[in-house]
């Protein structure tokens, strides 16, 4: 069977999953997250590669079918769980359209446009950081791969020589800092960097969740007075476990008193540089050097999509340019090739979907956005200080609410079990989706609104399986007693 469809079978093919697709969104507002608890399961498919193609309409049909039918939905508006959106209908048919294009990103002289809009999305990015002079940066796969060019950005920057010679040529021992809240994928990236996963201080928080900036400086100085070479400190701006925001002026006066590079982790709650009225959220992170931002997580876009800015464009091209005889510069091109500021070689143009999202919606649609999930996450708060059974954990920062049930008479392990115990009542159903996490060592629930689809009556159905199944947990333990 050849690869290539005529005309006909390619408009029939293409319109049928418009429609799979546009009956999927139509059913988010009100779609289950998951199938039944006894429904799931979790075993590897078995059938055998294919050696003779079927009809495609038939497969096409069955694929979109089961996919829905039994698939994980973080689209859902009853989805509370991790940072993962309901995609913007605009990114939606983007991808598409990428799909169908496949441009090439690494040099200009073989994308041009593509290129350019990719340049100009990341020039809209950045204005909005609010550097005074010239920046730059890349799409990337996400937060894990931005994070490591960030720290291979710090590292470049502080240690030249690293980038030919090997961290060997250092000749001591690097060390960088984070929260203790801060995400995993900063371990990932010291092992892959060469320097060591030890290498990473993580810095105890503060009552609020905070990196503790007094407690970072005693680290930096026990560090220089051991001879080691500090580097790069990494603030959050908004942590995966609850949304905290790190004090990012008090942060940037210690890296520029010791001459370290600023990375903020801004993967999730950078993206409040678009409100005017909330920006203060992450008020200082203008003072990075390098930032993170994820528009797959508070902007709506389809995965993937992270970005990697920098105020340093000079220290992209230190850390990543290699020449290669078949990749060529465009003559008289004046803006950088992407394979020159980039960890990625052949690559995606991840930055379609938000470049149309933002030329079809524009920014005030993520101003209201923002405002409009930052009350309903307040709503919920109110519930739950109200609530005879749960208490907060967290003051929360971001439209992440961390809470557990009220701790009296419980141990720690008892407390985690029980949470356990509510997340899977619930969850049960497969109509909703939160999740047990912990913070500063604790166990808490977890609830974020993260859903443009997400209103009112769907916390309210989220309040009302919380209230079940605490008097559920109450009766099993009077039964037991």
């Amino acid at each position: 069977m050849r690869f290539d469809f005529d005309s006909e079978t390619r408009r029939r093919l293409g319109y049928r999953l418009i429609d799979q697709i546009d009956s999927f969104f139509s059913s988010l507002p009100d779609r289950a997250v998951q199938l039944p608890l006894e429904q799931r399961t979790y075993g590897p498919l078995h059938d055998t590669l294919p050696e003779h193609g079927e009809d495609a309409e038939r497969v096409l049909d069955q694929l979109c079918r089961e996919m829905v039918e039994k698939g994980f939905h973080v689209p859902s508006a009853n989805y509370f769980g991790l940072m993962n959106p309901t995609p913007t209908y605009m990114g939606v048919l983007a991808e598409a359209l990428v799909a169908g294009l496949n441009p090439q990103l690494a040099t200009l002289a073989r994308s041009q446009l593509a290129s350019k809009i990719e340049l100009e999305t990341m020039r809209w990015i950045g204005e909005r950081v609010g550097w005074p002079g010239k920046f730059n940066g890349t799409f990337t796969s996400g937060g894990n791969e931005a994070n490591f060019s960030g720290l291979a950005l710090a590292l470049a920057s502080k240690f030249p020589e690293v980038v030919e010679e090997g961290v060997a040529a250092i000749g001591g021992q690097l060390v960088l800092y984070a929260s203790a809240e801060s995400h995993h994928s900063l371990d990932k990236s010291a092992g892959l960097l060469g320097i060591g996963r030890k290498a990473l201080r993580r810095i105890a928080v503060n009552e609020a969740a905070q990196l503790d900036p007094e407690m970072l400086e005693r680290a930096i100085t026990q560090d220089l007075a051991a001879e080691r070479k500090p580097f790069c400190v990494v603030a959050t701006a908004g942590t995966t476990n609850s949304g905290t925001v790190d004090n990012l002026i008090a942060i940037s006066e210690i890296c520029r008193q010791y001459q370290l590079w600023l990375h903020v982790d801004g993967a999730y709650g950078g993206v409040a540089i678009f409100s005017n009225q909330h920006r203060d959220l992450v008020r200082g992170i203008e003072r990075a050097d390098s930032i993170t931002v994820d528009p797959h997580k508070w902007m709506a876009m389809p995965f993937a999509a992270g970005v990697i800015l920098t105020s340093h464009p000079e220290i992209l091209e230190r850390a990543f340019s290699v020449a290669a005889p078949y990749m060529p510069k465009a003559p008289g091109a004046q803006l950088p090739d992407n394979s020159r500021i980039s960890t990625q070689w052949t690559r995606r143009m991840n930055s379609l979907k938000l470049w149309l999202t933002l030329r079809v919606h524009g920014r005030q649609a993520y101003e209201e956005l923002i405002d409009r999930q930052l009350k309903l996450s307040r709503s919920f708060v109110a519930w739950v200080k109200a609530s005879d059974d749960f208490e907060l954990a967290v003051p929360p920062m971001l439209p992440i609410v961390t809470f557990r049930l009220q701790a009296a008479g419980r141990t720690s392990q008892q407390l985690a079990a029980d949470h356990d115990a509510i997340v899977e009542e619930v969850t049960r159903d497969g109509g909703r989706w939160i999740s047990e996490t912990k913070v500063r060592g604790g166990s808490v629930l977890r609830m974020m609104v993260i859903s443009y689809l997400t209103e009112e009556h769907h916390l309210q159905g989220l309040e009302l399986a919380l209230r079940n199944a605490a008097k559920h947990l109450t009766d099993r333990a009077k039964a037991r007693a």
